[in-house]
């Protein structure tokens, strides 16, 4: 099984708690989804961001529903979050948020997610790894419009297609 890697950074003019606070909230996670997933969380609301949560979703990829289990498996408030598919659509999924504070006061938001997509290589490569780069570009541009800001860097890659 071979894994793939997705890492996007994006530095706002935000301080690192107001930007952590915004991500520890999975209600924003909707927020910043694109609505042609039309993701919805079905945990019972709120959910508290610690290690051993799990939230469910419902979404929609290319039409297909699908329910999807993530585990909180990692949490240092406010640096740092891991969440870990249990259920859906991939074989791995094992997305890291990581701040760190930027220049003059702003926060650097690190996305890597680490990823095996079921159909293997071929399926990852037409389907997977494009769709992935839409939805963290939509992501990255909601970010910005809804905490405000400037965005002082974004930066988009995987090792196997530099962006």
């Amino acid at each position: 099984m071979k894994l793939h890697t997705l890492r996007q950074e994006l530095t706002l003019e935000q301080p690192l708690e107001k930007v952590y606070d915004f991500f520890a909230n999975p209600e924003n996670l909707e927020r910043i989804t694109p609505p042609w997933l039309r993701f919805r969380i079905v945990s019972p609301q709120p959910v508290q961001m610690k290690q051993g949560a799990t939230i469910d979703y419902k979404l929609r990829i290319h039409g297909i529903p699908i329910r999807w289990t993530s585990q909180i498996t990692d949490c240092k408030p406010p640096f740092r979050f891991v969440d870990e598919q249990l259920k859906g659509p991939y074989k791995v999924w094992i997305h890291e948020h990581i701040f760190e504070p930027g220049p003059d006061g702003g926060t650097k938001i690190i996305d890597k997610i680490s990823y095996a997509a079921a159909g293997g290589s071929l399926i990852n490569n037409l389907f997977v790894r494009p769709d992935l780069r839409r939805i963290f570009q939509y992501r990255s541009e909601k970010i910005v419009e809804i905490l405000g800001g400037v965005p002082l860097d974004v930066k988009a890659h995987s090792p196997e297609d530099r962006l």
